[in-house]
């Protein structure tokens, strides 16, 4: 199964829609309608809203999820292919995301995590293009702009806004005016919908700016739950490894973006602690660069059993966990 997606061949874009499905069959069966939680923004509230004031069907929500779980899979594939992060063009990334999205039944609700992780994979993949570019400044605009937009579906994303700044150190020499341009793309969304509130009714900092709170989440210890972090983990580990050692070989251009895609993980891995609700929904955030190091596990491993081994070990958790176990 694993060799099947080792090819950069357009036939694995329909097996991974088919892979996709397969292992998240109860998603489908018995359908997770969505409800508010702390954090979520007034675009992401506004959309349940018009769905609920709709009737719409349970079975929408799942098929909305998994729509955003494919795209995201394709986006960090073309992502990792055309900025040939990898050695050579394969669609292990796609299904890295797909298989290890699968690990929490969490990430597959129709949240607003979720939604950032799409607005995220696009802020990546600029920051990796400004590299070579010699004017950027319109590039870092939209930058800011797409997080700041992203804001709006769940606010606590706005701390990747110390991600950009770093990314921008890392990526081209310190210029000023492209820090401010890019913090002015992030307030940009916030001005138009101040001067919105200002315009339609009074003034209420609640409404423009929602409460921030940092606190530790209180996460249920199971066995399920400690096979999932396993199969996060190892991977990560082996394909970190793989990638470091691959270093020397790798153009300017590719370690920076590696660096990105650590920074990414880093932060995805703290801003679940903004306004905490004790839902694992939050770190969803974290399986796109957890995706990006597992395919190279995959991609690299001279030994052939690991990524099989890894492979099969986490469909049969998923299974195991959706049949066997508390299921979804």
């Amino acid at each position: 199964m694993v060799g099947l997606f080792k090819q950069k061949n357009p036939v694995n874009i329909f097996l991974l829609l088919v892979f996709g499905i397969l292992i998240r069959i109860p998603m489908f069966s018995h359908p997770h309608s969505t409800v508010k939680s702390e954090g979520d923004g007034i675009l992401f509230s506004g959309l349940l809203d018009m769905m609920q004031s709709a009737k719409a069907s349970p079975h929408l929500y799942p098929l909305f999820t998994f729509a955003l779980l494919y795209i995201q899979a394709l986006m960090l594939n073309r992502f990792i292919t055309s900025h040939r992060m990898m050695s050579r063009p394969t669609y292990f990334p796609g299904m890295a995301y797909l298989l290890i999205t699968a690990l929490i039944p969490e990430w597959n609700y129709f949240t607003a995590p979720l939604i950032v992780n799409t607005f995220l994979l696009i802020v990546l993949s600029a920051l990796f293009r400004i590299y070579n570019q010699p004017s950027a400044r319109g590039t870092i605009f939209n930058i800011g702009l797409a997080l700041g937009i992203s804001a709006f579906f769940y606010f606590p994303a706005i701390v990747y806004t110390g991600f950009i700044l770093l990314a921008l150190m890392v990526m081209r020499p310190f210029r000023l005016n492209e820090w401010v341009l890019c913090i002015l793309g992030v307030m940009a969304p916030f001005y138009f919908y101040a001067a919105y509130l200002f315009i339609t009714g009074p003034w209420i900092w609640s409404d423009f700016l929602p409460h921030i709170a940092f606190r530790l989440p209180a996460i249920t210890q199971t066995a399920w739950m400690a096979g999932a972090v396993f199969l996060l983990t190892i991977p990560f580990l082996i394909g970190s490894y793989y990638v470091q050692d691959s270093l020397r070989k790798m153009l300017i251009q590719v370690r920076k973006g590696w660096s990105l895609v650590l920074l990414y993980l880093l932060v995805a891995i703290l801003v679940p602690f903004v306004n905490n609700n004790d839902s694992l929904a939050n770190w969803v955030m974290a399986a796109v660069p957890f995706a990006a190091f597992h395919a190279c596990t995959y991609h690299y491993s001279t030994l052939r059993i690991i990524p099989n081994l890894v492979f099969w070990l986490s469909v049969a958790l998923i299974i195991a966990f959706q049949y066997a176990g508390p299921g979804w």
